[in-house]
C-alpha cells in the first residue's frame, strides 16, 4: 500500500519535471535554429566574443530560472533528506525514460548548434553542448535525490546519458546525425475511463500530447542514404523504428490508493502492453533551401516524426496504419 501511494504522488511530479525539460529543450532548439543563420555579424564581433556571451548568458539564465521555478513550485513543499536512490526503471513501460533520452538528445543538439553559431570550434561546441545539457539534467536528479518523496534514479541517468551521447558520438565520429531521436503523439479517446485520464494526463490537447504516455511514440530514425551512399535514394529519406505503450493508467500498475491506504482506482484487468513500429520518415536537414525562416522551421521539425504509414507489432499481432503519428 505504501509503495502505491508513493507512486501515485510521483506521477504528478513526473509530469511537471518532464514538462519543464521539454519546454526548455524546445526553447534552446528554437533559439539555436533561429540564430545559426541569422544576422551575419562582422568579424570584430567574433573577436569580442559577443555571441559567446549571448549564448552563455541565455544558458545560465534559463538554467537558473527553470531550476528556481521547479524548487519554488514543487521541491520546497516536500521534506528534504540525505542523498538516496529510487528504482523507477519499470515505470510507464519505460516510456518516461525514452522521454528523458529524447530531451537529452535534442537539448544537446540545440546547445551544440548555438555554441557553433557563437564561434566555438566544432569539438568545443560539442563538448560545451554535451556538458551543459547533461549537467542541467543531472541537477534535476540531485534535487530528486534529496527529496524524501523521490530519489536519485539510475534509470533516468542512463537515459540522459544515452540521449546526450548519441548526439555527441555521431558529431565526433561522422560529423553528421545519421540517427535521430524523434517524438510523435496523438490524443486517445478513453470512453468510460475518461475521468481517470483527465486526472492523470489533463483534459486539453496540449496536456495530453505532453503527459499521456499512452499516446506517445519515440523513434530512432536512420538516414538511408548516409548508410547506403551509392544508392539512388533521396537524401532526406529515413527509416524509423518506434516504441510506444498502451493500457497504462498508473506508473507501475493500473491501481491507485489514497494516503490512508484506501483503493481509489483499480483496473488491473486492463492489459498494459508495448507497441513496436516501423515507418518511413523525413530528415528535414537534408532538404536544401536558401530561406533562413524555412531552415529554422526544418530544424524544429526534425525533433518530430513525420506522419506516414506504419506497421505496428503489438500483442503478438501485426497491424498496418495508413497514417500514424
Amino acid at each position: 500500500m505504501q509503495i502505491s501511494v508513493l507512486y501515485a504522488k510521483r506521477t504528478n511530479f513526473g509530469r511537471l519535471r518532464k514538462k519543464s525539460i521539454i519546454l526548455l529543450t524546445t526553447l534552446f532548439v528554437f533559439l539555436s535554429a533561429a540564430a545559426q543563420d541569422s544576422l551575419a555579424l562582422p568579424n570584430s564581433v567574433y573577436k569580442n566574443n559577443t555571441r559567446k556571451w549571448i549564448i552563455g548568458g541565455i544558458s545560465a539564465t534559463s538554467y537558473a530560472g527553470s531550476l528556481v521555478l521547479l524548487n519554488e513550485t514543487w521541491y520546497k513543499n516536500y521534506p528534504k533528506t540525505s542523498f538516496h536512490t529510487f528504482d523507477d526503471a519499470k515505470e510507464w513501460q519505460q516510456m518516461d525514460k525514452l522521454g528523458h533520452a529524447w530531451s537529452a538528445y535534442n537539448l544537446n543538439r540545440g546547445l551544440t548548434t548555438a555554441w557553433r553559431w557563437a564561434g566555438a570550434s566544432d569539438n568545443s561546441a560539442i563538448f560545451l553542448g554535451s556538458g551543459s545539457a547533461f549537467s542541467y539534467l543531472m541537477i534535476i536528479e540531485f534535487l530528486d535525490a534529496h527529496s524524501a518523496e523521490w530519489g536519485w534514479s539510475w534509470a533516468d541517468v542512463g537515459a540522459n546519458t544515452f540521449g546526450s551521447t548519441l548526439y555527441a558520438a555521431q558529431e565526433l565520429g561522422w560529423q553528421e546525425q545519421r540517427l535521430l531521436l524523434k517524438y510523435s503523439g496523438h490524443v486517445n479517446n478513453y470512453n468510460d475511463l475518461q475521468y481517470r485520464a483527465d486526472e492523470l494526463f489533463g483534459s486539453s490537447t496540449a496536456e495530453r500530447l505532453l503527459k499521456d504516455y499512452n499516446g506517445q511514440t519515440y523513434w530512432l530514425s536512420a538516414n538511408v542514404k548516409a548508410f547506403l551512399p551509392e544508392s539512388n535514394l533521396p537524401s532526406w529519406l529515413n527509416i524509423a523504428v518506434g516504441h510506444g505503450a498502451s493500457g497504462m493508467f498508473g506508473g507501475f500498475e493500473n491501481k491507485a490508493v489514497d494516503d490512508d491506504g484506501n483503493i481509489t482506482f483499480d483496473r488491473t484487468d486492463i492489459r498494459r502492453y508495448r507497441q513496436w513500429y516501423i515507418s518511413p520518415d523525413v530528415d528535414f536537414s537534408k532538404i536544401k533551401t536558401n530561406s533562413k525562416a524555412v531552415k529554422t522551421v526544418f530544424t524544429i521539425l526534425n525533433m518530430l516524426k513525420f506522419p506516414a504509414p506504419a506497421l505496428e507489432l503489438s500483442k503478438g499481432k501485426l497491424r498496418l496504419h495508413a497514417l500514424y503519428f
